[in-house]
């Protein structure tokens, strides 16, 4: 295939991703039996941010600073399971580049990936010979893995002698200046509880002024209650307000949130950390000397960080160009060709 073939491809596939068939959407209701975090709403989120990116014309201009190439190499991939289709961006990128990509997936993917690569292999047949899914890893040349803290320390000792991509935990924070509007603070909801909070560019953390009416954030996320409804994220939700309760941890609770002050930047789901500030510079030094463990900031505000910055409601819409860790997988990929 030439470069073109394979952006077309990835394009009709895109249009596929806004167009499904009954056979589709069954399948699509089906996931969420086998992954409750799996929803069907969220499934369907994810297929229209995926559809946005995958056009021609996104997909030529951002290929474009690198030149044609042909390559036998393959790219090992361990892809994650916590949000619907999280690792197609690391698919995407290894086969548009020309690689054969050995694919393993999560135990809690539950068959999705499979199942929309079955369509781009029915779009463009010839991917069918760049497309393998594996138990286990082998005969790989470049590897792409992405995990917990503790599996990363597993993924450099198995795959570090190979050039490789290895991703650990990240967070995503918001730091709120009291000038937001209502609409702002709602959008900043879907930051928060898109596909349950569970991905790296979910907010786990906010960041308040000094006497910051919290009242008006919870009256702005609170079309989001129907979360509760969710068994196994109001599991979440009863288990740590009992254990708050239990350990007399303050915290404010709006029926399916639980706010905690805490400096740490890893929440528990359904539950947001946040800490107060007095001068937002220090907020900012706080930020770049954490910026190893922080995925990305919400803020309305242009703030001095050196990690990327979106506006309330855009942490959960990366492009092509938002490369996870800020690793850039294309150059990875273009180096090691």
């Amino acid at each position: 295939m030439t470069r073109e073939q394979r952006i077309l491809a990835f394009a009709k596939l895109g249009k596929w991703f806004e167009k499904r068939d009954l056979e589709t959407m069954e399948f699509v209701v089906g996931t969420q039996n086998r992954n409750p975090w799996y929803t069907a709403e969220n499934i369907e989120k994810q297929f229209h941010a995926l559809a946005i990116n995958l056009t021609e014309d996104k997909l030529t201009r951002w290929l474009e600073p690198y030149p044609n190439f042909t390559t036998d190499k393959s790219v090992g991939l361990i892809l994650p399971g916590n949000l619907p289709l999280v690792g197609f961006h690391d698919i995407l990128c290894t086969l548009v580049m020309g690689f054969t990509a050995k694919i393993k997936v999560s135990s809690d993917d539950a068959g999705l990936t499979e199942y929309v690569l079955q369509q781009l292999v029915q779009i463009e047949p010839a991917f069918q010979e760049q497309i393998q899914f594996v138990e286990k890893l082998g005969g790989y040349d470049l590897t792409i893995a992405t995990g917990s803290n503790n599996s990363a320390r597993y993924f450099e000792y198995y795959f570090g002698k190979k050039p490789h991509i290895i991703r650990k935990n990240r967070n995503s924070i918001a730091v709120l200046t009291g000038m937001e509007t209502k609409e702002e603070l709602v959008l900043l909801g879907n930051d928060i509880f898109d596909y349950f909070g569970l991905g790296c560019r979910s907010v786990s953390k906010l960041y308040f002024p000094e006497g910051y009416n919290i009242s008006l954030f919870f009256e702005a996320i609170e079309e989001k209650s129907d979360l509760k409804d969710h068994f196994k994220y109001n599991n979440n939700y009863d288990y740590n307000k009992s254990v708050y309760l239990i350990n007399k941890n303050k915290h404010y609770d709006n029926g399916f949130l639980l706010l905690k002050e805490d400096t740490s930047l890893t929440s528990p789901l359904a539950v947001l950390h946040y800490e107060e500030y007095k001068d937002l510079k220090d907020v900012v030094d706080r930020i770049n000397l954490e910026k190893e463990l922080i995925q990305c900031v919400v803020c309305k505000n242009d703030l001095a960080i050196e990690v990327p910055c979106v506006l309330p409601g855009e942490s959960q819409c990366p492009t092509l160009g938002d490369y996870a860790d800020g690793v850039n997988t294309l150059e990875f990929l273009y180096k090691n060709r």
